[in-house]
This record gives C-alpha cells, structure tokens and sequence, in this order.
C-alpha cells in the first residue's frame, strides 16, 4: 500500500484542524445551555468567568511555550493598545452579548445569527477601505440576510416574545466580532496568530473576571457540579483547543478553503442541539440555514 504523498498528507492534516475547530465553537452554545438548565440562578457574567479561569491558564502555557520557542520582539505601546481594544471587543464584549442572548433564544437561531458576521465584515472592509461591493456580493449578503429572517420568523410562532431581545444581543455581538475580525488579521499577521490569540484572551479574561468581581465578588464557589462540568468542557473544547486547531488548520490549507470547511458549523449546531437540547429542526429552519451558508460561501470566496 502506497505511503500517502507530503503535500496531500499536509492538505489532509489542516482539513482536519478546521473542521474540528469548527465543531468545537459549534458546541459552545450547546455548553452554555446545558449549564443554564442546570443552574437556574447562574447569570451570564458568572458562566463567562468560569469559562475564562478553565481556559486562561492554558492560553499562557501556549504563550510562554511559543515565545520560549520563537522569542520575538517586545510589543510597543500602540501594540499593546490594538491588543486591548481588539480583546475587549472579540472575547469580551461580543461573548457576553452572545451569552446573555442564549438565556433568550434557541442555539440554532444564535449559531445562524452568529454566523453572519462575514457579511458584516465585508461591508466593514468596504467602508474602510472605500471600495465598491460588486452586484454578486450584494445578492449574497442579500441571500444571507433572508435566510436569517426565515428562520426568526419561523421560530417566532415558537418562541417567547424574547426572541426580540436575544435575537438582538446575539446580532450586536456578531457586529462588534465582525469589527475584531475586521481588525485582527493585521495584528496577527505582525505579532504572531499564538501570540495573538493568547495576549486577547487573556485581556479579555481579566476583564471578564472583575466583571464578575464588581458583581459578585471574587468567590466563583456555589454552583452545582454540573455547572463545572460544563464550563470546563466549553473552556477546553470550544474555546482553548478550537482556537489553536483553526489557527494551525488555517496556516496549511489558506484562510478561504478553511471558511469553507468552517460552514459545517451551524449544521453541527442544529444537529447538537437536536440531540442534546430537545430543539426541533424545522424545514423552514433548514432552508434559511442554507440560505446564510450560501451567502456566506459566496461572500468568503469573494473576500479571499
């Protein structure tokens, strides 16, 4: 049996990594859900902390681990200062927005909301840079956008009539992911995609944690095990290792053919929450689904 050649072994290896990023940020919500039913009383600041103090300390080994093995220069004010707006607004801000929304809608309908940012970062990057959106991208943010309101409206007949507000927080949250994305290609080109996925979590985390101290206190005790349980499985699967496999995946195979692959994404949360939620999987949930991986396909192409 012939070995299989270098080239297409590396192509397999990174087509691998994308895709298990992509399910593991695909359960985050699955997670989330899963510790709000087992804690009625746990808000979303203290779930968010949780996740940040299982999942800190491994984004610093990486850290040290990576900057003992490529000692790179020390990072200047300004640096620092993108960092830390960028940290901010992509794993603080835009998570606890998420994460208040989930108390209100379905994690299908926030991975199909979620998973609009692309859009938003094209017309962020068209406005930056002044540059015309062709007609081909107009209809597939078009075709984006109305998968989205398909499946809102369909799940309006099913909901509370808090789909309004956790529909609302989640979009807000992929707008203001679509302004770090917008903005971390740069930064993560010049320090380092490890270096920079570390530094921003951690500024993220310690921002989360006082967070959570200005409300609660600095005791993050009294929850049921579950809770644990489910924080530490968000923090490892769906955030620590997602993150380290789409960067590496993405350094082998190329940003657009890994968006690609990333589509699997909202799918897996439907059929996750299907069978670990009790959330029903609609035809008109399913035809706005295909809608927004659509557009989203076309848009990716496009922008790579």
């Amino acid at each position: 049996m012939s070995a299989v050649p270098s080239g297409q072994r590396h192509l397999l290896i990174g087509c691998a990594l994308v895709l298990l990023g992509a399910l593991g940020f695909s359960a985050k919500a699955i997670f989330i859900k899963l510790a709000y039913a087992a804690e009625g009383q746990i808000d979303a600041i203290s779930l968010m902390a949780l996740r940040m103090l299982f999942s800190l300390p491994l984004f610093l080994a990486v850290a040290l681990w990576h900057n003992r093995q490529s000692p790179a220069a020390a990072l200047t004010k300004k640096q620092w200062a993108a960092l830390t707006v960028l940290g901010l607004m992509g794993y603080y801000i835009a998570s606890y927005l998420d994460f208040i929304g989930l108390l209100y809608i379905s994690a299908g309908l926030e991975r199909i909301i979620l998973f609009l940012y692309p859009t938003f970062v094209v017309l962020f990057s068209a406005l930056l840079h002044r540059k015309g959106i062709s007609l081909r991208e107009i209809a597939a943010l078009g075709l984006s956008y109305a998968g989205m309101l398909l499946v809102f409206i369909e799940q309006l007949s099913t909901e509370s009539s808090s789909i309004w507000l956790g529909s609302s927080l989640v979009l807000a949250g992929a707008v203001i992911f679509a302004f770090f994305t917008t903005g971390s290609g740069v930064m993560g080109r010049r320090i380092g995609s490890a270096r920079f996925t570390a530094y921003t979590m951690t500024i993220a985390s310690i921002a989360t944690i006082v967070h959570f101290a200005v409300n609660h206190g600095t005791a993050l005790t009294g929850f049921s095990a579950e809770v644990y349980k489910q924080a530490m499985l968000m923090a490892v699967f769906s955030t620590v290792l997602p993150a380290f496999f789409m960067n590496a995946g993405i350094r082998r195979i190329g940003a657009g053919p890994a968006s690609i692959i990333s589509m699997i994404g909202p799918i897996a949360t439907l059929a996750l929450a299907f069978l670990f939620l009790g959330e029903a999987v609609t035809l008109p949930q399913l035809a706005g689904t295909v809608f927004v991986l659509a557009g989203v396909y076309v848009v990716s192409r496009a922008k790579s």
